[in-house]
C-alpha cells in the first residue's frame, strides 16, 4: 500500500488490462478514484483473492462477456469506506467479504468497486488474507452439492478434484451435510483429503474410479475431460452430474438416464453468511497456499499459466491487510 488516503487522493492503484493475453498484458497503473454507484459500495482491500477464472478473463476466455479496459479480481476482503445511494444495510466501517460484481472483475486494486448485494460481514475467525481465499471456491461448492445436485443426508456423491480449492469446500460441506463422499485425488493428497472428511479417497492415478464406484447419486466434477465422460458409468438412472469445469455431453446424459448440467457460480450474501457462519463455527477450514504482495499479481497468473510452481491452496494478494 502507499498509505495514501482516499478522502485525498485523486488516484489509485490497480492491475488493468487493455488487451487480452498472456500474463505480459497486465499493467500495474495509477487509475482516478473510483466512486461506488446505486448498489455499490467502495472497500479499502485488505487482501484479494487469486483463481483460474482470473487467467480465463485476461486470456479472453471467460464465459462472461468482458469489456475493455478492466481491473482483474473478484474475490475481496476489507473494510466499506463509502457507499452508493440506495445502499441502506452497510455502514462505513464494517468489514466484508464476498465478490465484486457479476462480471467478476475489479478486484486487485487499492480500492474496489462491489455489488452490496454480493458481500457479506467477514468471518470474525478470518484474517482478510484467509478471507479473500472463500467466497468463489466455497459458494461453487455449496450451489453444485446442494442447489444443482440436490444432495441431502444419506445420498452419496463423487467428487473429482477433492483436494483443489473447490473440491475441499465441497467434501467438508458434504460431511456436514451428512452426505456420503467418495473423493478422487493424487496420492500426494489422500491424507489430506481423508482429514477433511471425506468417506473414500481414490488414488485417480493408480485406479480407476469406475470400477470402484456404482450406483452413486451424483458426481461433482470439477476436472472435466476424460474424467467427466467416464463419470457417467458410476450414477444410477435418475443421477445428476454437475461440473464447474464445462459442459457435459448430454447424449451420454440420455444414453446413461441421468442429468447432466455445467453452471457458473452465483455468489449471493445468503451464501456467505452460511459459509461464513460455518467457518467461525469450525465446521469448515481454510487453506491458503501462497501470499504475495499486489504489485506481485503478475506472479500470481504465471503461478495460473503453471510458468511458475503452482501452490496447493489458493494464491492471495495482500493489499491492505496488515
Amino acid at each position: 500500500m502507499t498509505g495514501r488516503s482516499i478522502v485525498n487522493a485523486d488516484e489509485e492503484l490497480a492491475w488493468r488490462i487493455h488487451e487480452f493475453g498472456s500474463p505480459d498484458v497486465m499493467k500495474f497503473e495509477l487509475i482516478p478514484r473510483l466512486r461506488p454507484g446505486p448498489d455499490e459500495v467502495l472497500v479499502k482491500v485488505g487482501a484479494a483473492g487469486v483463481g483460474p477464472w482470473d487467467g480465463w478473463i485476461r486470456a479472453g476466455k471467460s464465459a462472461i462477456p468482458q469489456q475493455l479496459p478492466l481491473i482483474l479480481g473478484s474475490d475481496i476482503s476489507g473494510e466499506i469506506v463509502a457507499l452508493g445511494r440506495d445502499v441502506s444495510d452497510w455502514r462505513v466501517g464494517d468489514e466484508v467479504y464476498g465478490v465484486t460484481n457479476r462480471r467478476f472483475v475489479g478486484a486487485y486494486a487499492e480500492y474496489a468497486l462491489a455489488s452490496a448485494a454480493m458481500l457479506s460481514t467477514k468471518p470474525t475467525s478470518l484474517t482478510h488474507i484467509e478471507a479473500a481465499s472463500v467466497p468463489v471456491v466455497s459458494v461453487t461448492a455449496w450451489q453444485a452439492l446442494f442447489d444443482h445436485a440436490q444432495l441431502k443426508a444419506g445420498q452419496q456423491a463423487v467428487i473429482h478434484g477433492a483436494a483443489g480449492n473447490v473440491g475441499a469446500y465441497a467434501v467438508q460441506l458434504a460431511r456436514e451435510a451428512g452426505v456420503q463422499t467418495i473423493a478422487t485425488v493424487g496420492s500426494d493428497d489422500i491424507p489430506f483429503v481423508r482429514n477433511l472428511g471425506a468417506n473414500k479417497v481414490i488414488d485417480y492415478r493408480t485406479q480407476r474410479f469406475e470400477e470402484d464406484v456404482q450406483g452413486a447419486d451424483a458426481v461433482i466434477d470439477l476436472v472435466g475431460g476424460d474424467t467427466q465422460e467416464r463419470s457417467f458409468q458410476v450414477l444410477h438412472r435418475g443421477g445428476r452430474l454437475i461440473s464447474a469445469v464445462s459442459k457435459p455431453d448430454q447424449r451420454l446424459a440420455a444414453r446413461h438416464g441421468v442429468e447432466a448440467k455445467f453452471f457458473l457460480v452465483d455468489v449471493r450474501r445468503q451464501y456467505l453468511d452460511e459459509i461464513a457462519r460455518r467457518i467461525d463455527g469450525g465446521q469448515l477450514v481454510t487453506k491458503v497456499g501462497a501470499v504475495l504482495p499486489l504489485a506481485d499479481a503478475r506472479q500470481a497468473h504465471l503461478m495460473l499459466e503453471r510458468l511458475r510452481p503452482m501452490p496447493k491452496g489458493k494464491i492471495v494478494l495482500t493489499v491492505g491487510a496488515a
